[in-house]
């Protein structure tokens, strides 16, 4: 394959993807470059299908490594480890809108790698890479209903810029990623600052326009260099024994769709299935797997049917009404806020922690440093599904919906200055049957109005179906779990009463068009205040007090030139402050000190001992001091811990001296009074006057 490249104008900046230079033995390949960020994607899949599979065995790894920005791992090792957050969800990124798009019956090991080569500021490597996974699809053997682009897309000064820079992305209120094909949105993940919904449609199909040059550019590839794409074999097509199948299973399936609980309806479609494999055992010997997926497909096309045609649901409710909430908060006694919020049969259970500067998250991320304040992570055991399984660490599915959740509720937060503290926010999945990411959102708001966070707005979330069925059309306010693995979308929405501040949208079919993404937003935004609602009945504003176990936090300033003083030589002072009071210390190099403790008397005495440590000498003032070194001319005088001052043989006495030990020695408490601070700092002492002046005999 000879090389080719392809080149077009995305925002200002070039945009080039070249094939069949690098990577040449993967099934597909290519290089996408914008500015100096480059990604090098590819696409390989093995040879025959795996065994006993009936899923799309897919594997999507985003890498980044650190000679691409210049930089050498920190650690022991010194070589890149465990994926970090931003590269597990960009994986998620990429593997989202590329998963519906490859045929029924793929059933041959996929793995899409995008390695990040080099890195700019100005040009993040995500939607690189999901460029180039569905660029190196076209180009492969591999079967792809592609292509399919992604960009980003901001709002400033009510603009919309497509793959901001760094610096546009300080001042826009949208940040958002969208990934369509050329008639369609196939994917949206990202946040907002509280932005009308109307805004954010806007937005959506603003990106879908700036993302067809790109899509123009993957087609012009395959049609010049594409490979032959591999034939998907077909499975066996017995309509008399399908139907046979269907006329046992119909009113067993039927018997079971009658009931709402989630629980004891797959009780019921678990017995349903094995009395349809019974029946037919005799007639259809050695067919139970066959019976099985055809007994699936049957659920599939009744529940559907039922929607779209009976416009009734799997729990009885009609489109668009939203479950039975509950609302409690404070449960935790020892958390500093807490909430459990139940929609249905989805519950979480959800504490905020407040912390100091110090427990703020440290990111070493391949552009730089950075620190974060609020946190909010979420945890699925398999408990609240009725499952059984090990206990990990956080998976994919955890991390995502944790940073979803997370970029939910940051637009509402109160500034840094306005409220001192680090936030965590832990949900726990108690119980789930739909949407718990959204639950979470819902407990994390009132979590925080418990732990007397002063929020702009509660923030509640949903999540929206659909099912398409030839020309009909149903959306779904708050689906359940069976509807999300049996519909064509997932759409979640969170946001205020005034505007969105997150969404994530995944499609199952080939894209949404305008009039339905304009229909389920302004379902979801009836559904987000509804739930609101709820919500307020509960709790709608912070607590005025916060818990008694949540650390108080104090801020004062010293000069810059102190801060050495409070710390002291190796650190000595500021770690015998710390044991003395039990406070929290942290300082800052612009000389901000913010001290934290639940104890008010141990907070007191912790400032009242810095300020001790950082006062500065006053003219004309008496202090008694400590007599820390004797010399010919004088003595040096500690008048306050670190602040010395000279005290002159002449100005030690009313009577002429021989020599300063005459009088005295290392060590002294002595009463001296501040004649002079120079320029310099130089601090200038009289023991005469300070005894004149307090009326002391020599």
């Amino acid at each position: 394959m000879q090389p080719k490249v392809v080149t077009t104008d995305i925002a200002g900046r070039p945009f080039s993807i070249e094939v069949g230079k690098l990577a040449k033995q993967a099934g597909g390949s290519a290089v996408v470059r914008c500015g100096d960020t480059m990604v090098l994607v590819t696409a390989t899949a093995s040879p025959t299908p795996r065994d006993q599979v009936d899923f799309l065995p897919l594997t999507v790894d985003y890498q980044e490594r650190t000679f691409a920005a210049g930089k050498i791992p920190g650690g022991f090792f010194k070589r890149e480890g465990r994926p970090t957050e931003k590269e597990v969800l960009t994986s998620r990124l990429i593997d989202r809108p590329l998963r519906p798009l490859f045929p029924e019956g793929w059933r041959c090991e996929t793995q899409i790698v995008a390695t990040v080569l080099s890195a700019e500021k100005d040009n993040d490597p995500d939607m690189l890479a999901m460029c180039g996974a569905s660029a190196a699809l076209m180009v492969s053997e591999i079967p792809f209903a592609g292509p399919i682009a992604g960009v980003r897309v901001g709002r400033v000064d009510g603009k919309f810029v497509v793959n901001p820079t760094s610096a546009q992305l300080e001042k826009t209120d949208i940040n958002m990623i969208v990934a369509g094909s050329k008639d369609a949105i196939v994917m949206v993940e990202g946040g907002a600052n509280i932005v009308p919904d109307a805004v954010m449609l806007e937005a959506l199909f603003a990106a879908h326009e700036a993302l067809q040059p790109i899509l123009a550019l993957q087609e012009e590839l395959r049609k010049a260099i594409g490979k032959a794409k591999r034939e998907v074999p077909a499975g066996p097509d017995d309509k008399a024994f399908r139907e046979r199948v269907r006329a046992v299973a119909r009113p067993l399936i039927a018997t079971a769709l009658a009931t709402t609980a989630k629980q004891e309806r797959a009780a019921k479609f678990d017995e349903a299935k094995k009395a349809t494999q019974e029946k037919l055992a005799a007639e259809f010997p050695d067919a139970a797997k066959a019976i099985s997926a055809e007994f699936s497909d049957l659920k599939y096309d009744a529940v559907r049917e039922m929607i779209v045609n009976d416009k009734k649901r799997l729990d009885g409710r009609g489109l668009e009404n939203v479950r039975q909430i509950t609302c409690d908060v404070g449960v935790l006694p020892r958390a500093h806020g807490s909430a459990v919020f139940t929609r249905g049969e989805t519950q979480a259970l959800v504490a905020t922690t407040l912390g100091t500067s110090g427990d703020q998250q440290r990111i070493d991320a391949l552009l730089g440093e950075s620190f974060k304040r609020f946190m909010l992570h979420y945890n699925f055991p398999p408990f609240s599904v009725g499952e059984v399984k090990f206990l990990r660490g956080p998976g994919r599915r955890e991390i995502g919906h944790g940073a979803l959740a997370e970029r939910a509720i940051f637009p509402v937060l109160p500034s840094n200055e306005e409220f001192p503290y680090t936030i965590r926010i832990v949900s726990e999945i108690l119980e789930s049957n739909g949407s718990s990411s959204m639950a979470s959102v819902c407990g994390a708001s009132l979590s925080l109005l418990d732990a007397g966070v002063k929020v702009k707005a509660p923030v509640a979330g949903i999540a929206m179906g659909l099912i398409k069925e030839g020309d009909k059309i149903a959306v779904l306010s708050d689906i359940l779990g069976d509807e999300d693995h049996l519909g064509d979308m997932d759409f979640k929405v969170a946001g205020t009463a005034e505007g969105v501040t997150a969404l994530q949208m995944d499609i199952k079919i080939g894209g949404v068009t305008r009039e339905v993404m304009k229909a389920a937003l302004e379902q979801a935004r009836a559904g987000r205040l509804h739930i609101l609602g709820e919500m307020a009945k509960t709790m709608s504003s912070a607590r005025t007090e916060m818990s008694p176990w949540a650390p108080r936090i104090t801020t004062i300033k010293i000069r810059t030139d102190k801060i050495r003083d409070v710390i002291g030589p190796g650190g000595k002072v500021i770690r015998a402050l710390v044991e003395e009071t039990g406070c929290t210390i942290d300082v800052e190099d612009d000389g901000t000190i913010q001290i934290a403790s639940s104890d008010g008397d141990a907070m007191k005495k912790a400032i009242d001992r810095i300020m001790g440590i950082t006062a500065e000498a006053e003219v004309g003032r008496i202090y008694d001091g400590k007599v820390r070194k004797i010399m010919d001319f004088g003595a040096f005088v500690e008048i306050m811990p670190g602040t010395d001052g000279l005290l002159h043989i002449s100005q030690i006495s009313k009577e002429r001296i021989r020599a300063v030990t005459d009088v005295l020695k290392e060590g002294d408490r002595v009463r001296v009074k501040v004649l002079e601070v120079d320029r310099s700092g130089k601090i200038r002492l009289s023991r005469r006057e300070a005894m004149e002046d307090e009326g002391q005999a020599d």
